[in-house]
């Protein structure tokens, strides 16, 4: 491919992976505002998960038929798949909808997520692959920017165009989808070669059925009760399931979803768990965040959205700046000691926050964070993909980009269940507190907070002391006017009960520092996916050719015939490049 045909397929790749992670961050500081206008403040867990195990389920088998059926026309359907569940969305009438609806939505976004950085293995080499993948995460930190902006604009407004202004987040990205549409099928033009293999329809069902019931149990285990007749069912079905998910793995071979040879490279394995837990971390704290900067310190959605700046900021500095690095030196095994070292520190500082913490102590933890995070995602990701084959890039990606949002999406499910789960507990103890309670008895005395209109609901919530447990399940705006006496033991209790949130994605993160000190590195290839995969069948013609010449003899020539080392080790004409 000439450098611009490079350029604008990039674009497009560009645009499409805007719409996806735009889509995720625009509904972060929308939530509270779309949760309280459809009555289900403790529900939105579920809008938020059902996207996610969705998009997760659905990855490696994006990646997998575009191994077999080319990346294009997968890569199309994602796109028409996601815009569709975004009109579903603005349409929901209730938070079972939405979440109904999202799940739609996440059919499409599997594809985004992973197939835009096959498509650049397949086009760059590692080296110019790691400075791009940079300025794609830096996309992603331009849309993590515009998100909880734009949301915050839309769900502060009451009315746009005869809708609700929380329906506009999920229409205002149609435009974004259709331009991507074009993009990709006027400029995405790669060579497909067809080839008849067995589709592992087995593996995809069986994955479903052992991941879908963990992250159900995850996400419900405060309701039903850890040891509940629910929650054991959970259990053995997804231990069943993925145990049966292995054994037809193993003899499906290389027409595995998820083939297992791929594990055999111990680089590859290190990172996907380094993935899983680098994306538990990451969403615990994009998830958590913009809930501590409204309820706590008191923020509309647009000003939340502005408080989130730090963590983009320092994504997109660590991002472009490792990419960078790794570029000119072909070196990575460093970033991701030092990228989940500086994690742990910014959430070290996050489980220190009390309800009346300045703020510019979130804002450095958040920065922390985002520091740290650009040192991961794409470094991971190269790593995964410099470990394995040509014909394994999309399904090497994607089966990447499927544990970092397994992670995620447990992540997020532990996140808020340990959230719902201490806040009745935490409410009762901060009410319980002699400083904050003398504070609430004369501010309960006040005439003029009592007659304060601001107060009322507050006050009705105060009146009733068994619902105070549950008082910020539904709808938590009665914070927003009232007096800051009587809204105080409500954000101290709700602070509180971020804490243990904070602490085991803290533990995870430490977790994985120590592993990532014996992450092993091999040096980057010198060739795209691309380039290798058409030599190597250039090889095996001219193998063939010869094998028929008159009066000429060589054995019969397979994939299997022709030498290649698994693991972390290279075939001999990867060798030779890297010797030169």
């Amino acid at each position: 491919m000439t450098r611009r045909q490079i350029t604008l397929v990039l674009i497009g790749l560009m645009m499409a992976m805007f719409l996806s992670s735009i889509s995720q961050t625009v509904v972060g500081t929308s939530m509270r505002t779309i949760a309280d206008d459809l009555h289900g403040l403790d529900l939105q867990v579920w809008v938020v998960t059902a996207f996610l195990i969705v998009s997760t389920i659905v990855t490696p088998i994006y990646g997998k038929l575009s191994d077999i059926f080319g990346r294009r026309p997968l890569f199309l359907i994602a796109i028409v798949l996601f815009l569709i569940g975004s009109i579903a969305c603005s349409f929901a009438q209730d938070m079972v909808q939405l979440a109904a609806f999202r799940a739609l939505q996440g059919l499409g976004a599997g594809g985004l997520m992973s197939l835009p950085m096959t498509i650049m293995a397949d086009v760059l080499n590692p080296r110019e692959r790691a400075k791009y993948q940079g300025y794609f995460l830096a996309v992603f930190g331009v849309s993590s920017i515009l998100g909880p902006l734009i949301g915050g604009v839309f769900a502060g407004a009451d009315q746009i165009l005869f809708l609700e202004g929380w329906r506009w987040v999920f229409l205002f990205n149609l435009p974004i989808g259709a331009a991507a549409v074009w993009m990709v099928f006027r400029y995405l033009h790669l060579p497909a070669h067809h080839e008849r293999v067995k589709i592992d329809w087995w593996g995809a069902a069986l994955l479903v059925v052992g991941v879908v019931p963990l992250l159900l149990v995850a996400e419900q285990g405060r309701e039903w009760g850890w040891a509940s007749t629910a929650a054991i069912a959970c259990y053995i079905v997804g231990a069943i399931g993925i145990a049966l998910f292995v054994l037809v793995e193993s003899r499906m071979g290389d027409a595995a979803l998820i083939p297992l040879h791929l594990f055999r490279s111990s680089t590859f394995s290190m990172a996907t768990v380094l993935g899983v837990f680098t994306g538990f971390g990451m969403f615990a704290a994009m998830m958590m965040i913009p809930f501590v900067l409204q309820i706590v310190h008191g923020m509309n959605p647009t000003e939340a959205g502005l408080a989130t700046l730090p963590m983009i900021l320092g994504l997109m500095i660590a991002s472009i700046g490792s990419g960078q690095i790794i570029g000119r030196t072909g070196k990575y095994r460093l970033f991701p000691v030092i990228g989940l070292g500086i994690m742990a520190v910014g959430y070290g500082v996050l489980v220190t926050l009390q309800f009346d913490s300045p703020l510019w102590m979130l804002l450095l933890a958040q920065l922390c964070i985002g520091l740290g995070l650009g040192q991961l995602m794409q470094t991971l990701t190269i790593a995964s993909q410099n470990a394995v084959e040509p014909k394994d890039m999309g399904v090497a990606t994607s089966a990447s980009t499927f544990f970092r949002q397994l992670g995620g999406t447990t992540g997020v499910a532990v996140a808020f269940s340990l959230l719902y789960a201490r806040l009745p507990q935490t409410l009762e103890d901060a009410f319980a507190r002699p400083d904050l309670r003398a504070d609430l008895v004369a501010a309960a005395q006040d005439p003029e907070v009592l007659a304060d209109p601001g107060n009322e609901r507050i006050l009705g919530v105060l009146e009733n002391p068994e619902r105070i447990g549950g008082a910020l399940n539904e709808d938590s705006s009665f914070l927003n006017t009232a007096d800051p006496r009587l809204a105080a033991p409500f954000l101290d209790g709700f602070n509180t009960a971020t804490m243990a949130p904070f602490w085991v994605a803290l533990a995870v993160v430490a977790v994985a520092f120590v592993l990532a000190i014996f992450f092993k590195a091999p040096a980057l290839r010198q060739k795209s996916a691309m380039e290798e995969a058409m030599e190597e069948r250039a090889r095996v013609a001219q193998l063939e050719a010869d094998a028929s010449a008159p009066g000429s003899y060589a054995p019969p020539v397979t994939t299997s015939s022709i030498p290649v080392v698994s693991g972390d080790r290279a075939t001999a004409g990867e060798a030779r490049d890297r010797d030169s």
